[in-house]
């Protein structure tokens, strides 16, 4: 087998763990602290919030007319999904279209 078939079954086995792990600590628990709840449940938008940070400070005209569209679907239509898939859509469009 190639190194890169280790590389990638060993980041499956580690993203795994890390998943299970998280799962199994938090299952031995009969209540979770509010204040703990309330930080799990903001994870969510703290990751979001790395990945469109950097496309917002950094990125071009197709990037932020990505990130407007999808602001404007997520209050218009509401849901993940139709927010990523226009977003989606309007980024590789304006990419392909302004080079």
């Amino acid at each position: 087998m190639s190194t890169t078939f280790w590389i990638i079954v060993a980041g499956a086995v580690m993203t795994y763990l890390t998943r299970i792990g998280g799962h199994l600590v938090l299952s031995r628990f009969e209540h979770i602290h509010p204040r703990v709840e309330a930080g799990l449940n903001a994870v969510p938008a703290a990751v979001l919030t790395t990945l469109v940070a950097p496309a917002a400070m950094e990125g071009g005209i197709p990037e932020i007319a990505a990130l407007a569209t999808g602001v404007v679907v997520s209050f218009a239509v509401g849901g993940m999904m139709p927010m990523f898939l226009t977003s989606a859509a309007v980024l590789i469009l304006l990419r392909h279209l302004l080079g």
